[in-house]
């Protein structure tokens, strides 16, 4: 599975942003999906997660309420909708694939639960 992230920019505070993360490959809807975030020289952050069917998603409590994960399985892309957008979710986003099989939120949340990842897209939110 390769995944190419789109969608990162800069917008000010309360702006709104959605990043797109398109798979190729096949089987796309029996990976689970994630969205993370980094800031150079910290550890990369879960963000959300959402499963392959779609119907069950996951979030960091950070973003809760604000960001909402979606995926279209017949055009193998996910989503990440970002609404109220603060300063401090300026970071580097990736998306990423799991081929596992995960039955509560904390499975989805370690990095390493993640077989593929994106090449990152730029978020920077100006205050």
């Amino acid at each position: 599975v390769q995944l190419q992230a789109s969608g990162g920019g800069l917008v000010q505070a309360g702006g709104s942003l959605r990043l797109s993360c398109a798979a190729s490959g096949r089987s796309f809807s029996s990976y689970g999906m994630g969205w993370f975030r980094q800031v150079p020289g910290t550890e990369r952050e879960f963000v959300a997660a959402v499963t392959g069917s779609g119907g069950v998603t996951y979030y960091a409590d950070s973003v809760k309420g604000r960001f909402i994960i979606s995926r279209d399985n017949a055009k193998n892309t996910v989503y990440l909708r970002m609404n109220s957008l603060k300063p401090e979710d300026t970071a580097l986003y990736y998306c990423a694939a799991t081929g596992r099989r995960f039955y509560s939120r904390s499975d989805y949340v370690p990095p390493i639960q993640y077989d593929y990842w994106g090449q990152g897209t730029l978020v920077t939110v100006s205050s």
